[in-house]
Formats: C-alpha cells, structure tokens, sequence
C-alpha cells in the first residue's frame, strides 16, 4: 500500500494495484563536449508509486520531472537500476531484470503511446501500421480486420487507411499510433503526451477515446499530460519533481492549492484560476472548482454580476508598415501522379507586415506546417508565387540560401534540428554559412544564446545532453543567431511544461518587440495565440478560412467552432455567463465587481 502527502494533507491510497513501484530508481549518464561520461542524473529517485487496476491516473510535472522515465518503466522500456517493479503481475528488479519472456507479456498488457508518433509507425500504408501489433499477437484475420476498422473509427483516421504514414501531418500520426496501441487492447494504456500535437477538437478525441476504454473495458489509463484541463477529468494525480512524487490525490485536492502547483512548473485550470482570483477579491467560492460547469452553477450565485466588455469603438488605424512577406494564389500538392495526389495547401493569397506578430492556427492537416515551409523555400509551391522583402522565392536569379536566411524556421520537435559537437558549434551553423567574420559568429552566438536563456557552461556541452526544454531553446537560438527578417515556429512549446512554454513564449515575444522582427507563430493552444499574436489566420481544408485580429477572430465562436477549433476556456465561461470579449483570466476577474 503506498501513500503520498495531497494538497490538502489527506492521504491518498489504491487498492489492487496492477503497477507498483518499491523504491525504483533509475540513473543517466550525462556527457562533455568530449563526449565522454562525466556524471550521473537521477531521472526516477527512490520512487515508491502503486496504480490501482482499473483507475484513471494523470501524471503531472515539469520537464525533467521522471514522468516519461516512469512510463518507460511500466512500458519495461527501462529496467530499474534500484529497486523493483511489478506490471501486471511482473517483478522486475535491478537485481532480477526481464528476460524476454517477461518483456513481451509486460508489453503485451501495457501499451504505450509515445509524445513523438515518428518513434512507433514503421508500415507504409496507415492500416498495415495499425495491424503490426496484431498480427505479432497472432490474432485472426476476421477478428484483426474488425478491430482495426473500428478504431480507425474511433480516433478519426478511417478516411486516411490507405495513406502512407509520412504523408500525414503530426497530429494525423499520433492518431495511428494510439490505434496501433488500443487495437492490442491491453489492460494498461500508458499515454505519454498523446494530444501535444493536436489541435482541439483531435484532443477532445483522444480523450474521449481514453475515457470509452477506461470506462467501458475497464482498462487501467496512465496519462502523461501538459494540459490541466485534461488532467482535471482523471480520477487521481500524482506530481513528480525531480524523480519523486511531491503530490497525490484527487483532481480537487489537488488544483485546491494552485500556489504549491505552480512552484513545480505548472499550472492550474483556468476556471480554477479565476475562482481563486475571486477569492482573493473577497468573494464566496469553493477552492476546489475544476470544470467549466462547476464555475458555471458557483458563479451564477453570486450577488454581483459580471459587466460586459464591449470591445473598442474607437476607428482602426490604417497599418502603415511594410509588407515583409506576401503569397498570391499559392497552392502546394503532395503526391502529384500517385493516386493519393492531394492539395495541402491551396489558393492562399495573404500579406504579413514587417514587425507584425501572426498566429496561425487550423486543425489538424489544414495545411499550416506545409503553408509555413513555403515561406523560406524549403517547399516549392505547385502554382502561384511567395515574396519575402520583394523578392520572388522561386525566381530563377533568387538565391534560395539567402531567403532562408531571411526567413528562420524552427520545426516542430526543434531539437531533431540539433546536430553539433556543442551547443556553441549547433548554434553558431548559421552564421557560419552567412560567411560571418569569427568574432561575429561569437556575438551573435552569445546574443542568442543569453536570450534564450543559455548558460556559458551549457555552451560547452553536447546538445544532447541538455533536458527538452533547454533542447527547444538552442535550436531556437540556432536560427535567431542568422538574425532573420522573418522567424516562424512551428509549434515550438509543444511538449513543453507550462512553466517553460509560458517562459520560452515571452521570450520570443519580447525578441520581436526588442528587435521589430516579425514573428509567425502556428500553434494549437487557443490561449497562446490570444496572449501573443495581433492578428490570426485561420486555415480549413488547406485554405484561408479566416485573416483578422485576434479579438475579431475569437468573437466569432461559431465560425471557429464550427471547423473543429475552440475558444480559450475562460473565453468559453464568460460567454455562457453572457459577458464577451474575454481572453485571459484577469480580464474575466476585472467583470466581477
């Protein structure tokens, strides 16, 4: 029987545990710039853990915490280098480690889904990729053919079957690799970031997925997430901090003290952010309000009324900066003469001001990462044109090396961009290739890597042996050192705890207002969009749904609705509650009086 300190210092305990941890420990080696092993990291430190069959647990922490370590654990990925371990009737310890047997019935009841879907599709058509665990399960053709149909049902990939995997955008994968696993129906679900990459109706999915199994099958769920809205609907959550657990309990207990929450790096829910907020104004609420409904009912019983709003009647000014970056009719296919030919991105016609901060946000396969790899050459369109500064991308006197340094882009998963010696060397790649003098390869190293917040030390060392975190921030650093007109990212705080997307956010954000680069950022996070961006390009079905500010955009809840986006929570509340206009949670605070 384990048993944890909660928020609230009751204690938390689980009955029939099918995953137990005694003591487990688990340790990396960490490298020099040599390459050689100069010291040990405690990823997972003398952390006894147990999860009751049948429950539905949400790990919680901040990067670096030991959460995904512990996954590996559970998943027999990783073997204890103290301790033990037992899933599903397996003990493993690190005196006593699984042979092969012992891996294949561990992972035969446990399946995981990793944060990356790049790491579990290995098949070239999406069906055949759902299958392979099955058919190494020996499971009949009738009874493989039924499952697989019904959950490429269930996570929305149906329509995609025939399709190879690399053709898919990133959220596209992550659905075949949660198939792949829940087709193997196994009694433990580990999911390790599954919805990072998805946009929110796809997250919405996923969970309702998650929660089917859980329910229904009585599958045991061990959800690894960023999001707290996510982990509010989970029966129990454990917080890890530097390999241990420093929290456990339930949703309420836990998010009822959102002050300790947020000294491990994360965060609370907005709703439960704004009833403390009110609290602190004096009002009467419950401290341990986690959903929208709960806010809802407590709110609407107050005496004082929310005041609406109105957005500004005063006349737009006319944008007088101008145009870095501009495409006309641009369409851009994949496949061309395969039968799965298909246009990722068509027709799109916009114009994006120099200084100009745009979010770019679409669901899942709207064409947003293609549209975006147009924007420095690394894509050449089917048809119509892209200009950066006035200068024609694909006209034959361009030359394209000089657009790219114009136009930085930092991919989704940035630190796969990662490949020097040190992290000096990986960032200072660029400027090398502008045919910089040394000491201006050096400055401009410095500059980039003090404001992605760097250290010297980590200067020295493999890029590799940085946490994830600090991974993004190089990568970042890498192409703000070439100093581009144009910085786009792409997803850069995916995966990222709230804490360090919060941190890695402002930073490019006070890069932009420092500099007057202009700054495009394409995310699924309606709340950092609102936060940041001035202007919004909404895409669906590959082309322009919507272009305008960001408060016209998100004031027009049905449209955005309607093509499988959402509003930010609290925007969500306050406009059941009958007050619009409402972004952040200070701004829903200020309405009480």
């Amino acid at each position: 029987m384990c048993k944890h300190t909660t928020a609230n210092d009751t204690r938390y305990n689980t009955i029939g545990a099918i995953i137990k941890a005694e003591n487990v420990s688990v340790t990396y080696d960490t490298y020099n710039d040599k390459g050689d092993v100069d010291g040990k990291l405690d990823a997972v430190k003398s952390l006894s853990l147990e999860i009751a069959e049948g429950s539905f647990t949400a790990i919680l922490g901040s990067n670096g915490s030991g959460k995904s370590t512990f996954a590996k654990l559970c998943a027999a990925i990783l073997a204890p280098a103290e301790g033990a371990i037992t899933v599903c009737d397996i003990r493993v310890t690190a005196d006593e480690p699984a042979d092969d047997d012992k891996v294949y019935e561990i992972r035969r009841n446990a399946g995981m889904v990793f944060q990356n879907p790049d790491n579990q599709l290995i098949a070239t058509v999406v069906e055949e990729d759902v299958a392979f665990g099955l058919e190494n399960l020996g499971v009949p053709r009738d009874e493989m053919r039924r499952r697989i149909d019904d959950v490429m049902h269930t996570v929305g990939i149906y329509e995609f079957r025939k399709h190879a995997p690399h053709h898919l955008s990133g959220g596209q994968k992550q659905r075949v690799a949660i198939a792949g696993i829940i087709a193997m129906e196994p009694r433990v679900l580990i999911l390790d970031e599954p919805t990072a990459m998805l946009d929110p109706k796809g997250r919405g999915e996923v969970m309702k997925t998650a929660h089917k199994l859980h329910t229904e099958r009585g599958i045991t769920v061990l959800l690894i997430t960023h999001y707290m809205e996510e982990a509010a609907t989970a029966d129990r959550i454990v917080v890890m901090s530097q390999g241990s657990v420093v929290m456990d309990g339930t949703p309420k207990q836990i998010f009822s003290d959102p002050e300790r929450v947020k000294s491990y790096g994360l965060d609370v829910p907005q709703v439960t952010e704004l009833t403390h907020a009110l609290i602190a104004k004096g009002f009467d609420l419950p401290k341990d309000i986690i959903t929208e409904d709960e806010c809802i009912s407590a709110l609407s019983k107050l005496h004082a009324n929310p005041v609406t709003i109105n957005k500004s009647d005063t006349a737009d000014t006319a944008d007088t900066r101008e145009i870095i970056l501009q495409t006309d009719n641009l369409s851009y296919k994949y496949g061309i003469g395969t039968p799965f030919e298909v246009f990722a991105v068509k027709d799109v016609s916009l114009k994006i001001k120099k200084g100009e901060f745009l979010g770019i946000i679409g669901h899942t396969g709207s064409g947003k990462s293609t549209l975006i790899q147009t924007f420095n050459g690394l894509l050449k369109p089917y048809s119509g044109k892209a200009f950066i500064g006035g200068l024609d991308i694909w006209a034959k006197k361009t030359d394209i090396k000089q657009v790219r340094f114009k136009a930085g882009l930092v991919f989704q998963y940035s630190e796969h961009q990662l490949f020097g010696e040190t992290v000096y060397k990986d960032i200072a790649y660029g400027p090398t290739n502008m045919g910089l003098s040394a000491d201006e390869i050096k400055r401009r190293v410095e500059a980039a890597a003090t404001l992605m917040g760097l250290t010297k030390e980590q200067l020295k060392r493999s890029p590799f042996d940085l946490s994830g975190g600090q991974q993004r921030r190089a990568a970042l650093a890498g192409v703000i050192a070439m100093e581009p007109e144009v910085l786009i990212l792409d997803e850069p705080a995916a995966g990222l705890d709230p804490s360090g997307r919060e941190k890695l956010l402002e930073t490019i954000s006070n890069y932009r207002t420092e500099t007057g680069k202009t700054v495009i950022l394409v995310s699924h996070s309606m709340e950092d969009i609102v936060r940041y961006a001035e202007r919004v390009l909404v895409m669906n079905k590959s082309g322009v749904f919507l272009l305008d500010k960001t408060e016209n955009i998100f004031s027009n809840a049905d449209s955005i609705e309607a093509i499988g986006l959402s509003l930010p929570q609290i925007t969500r509340l306050m406009k059941n509650l009958g007050v619009n206009n409402i972004y952040t949670v200070k701004q829903a605070a200020n309405c009480f009086a």
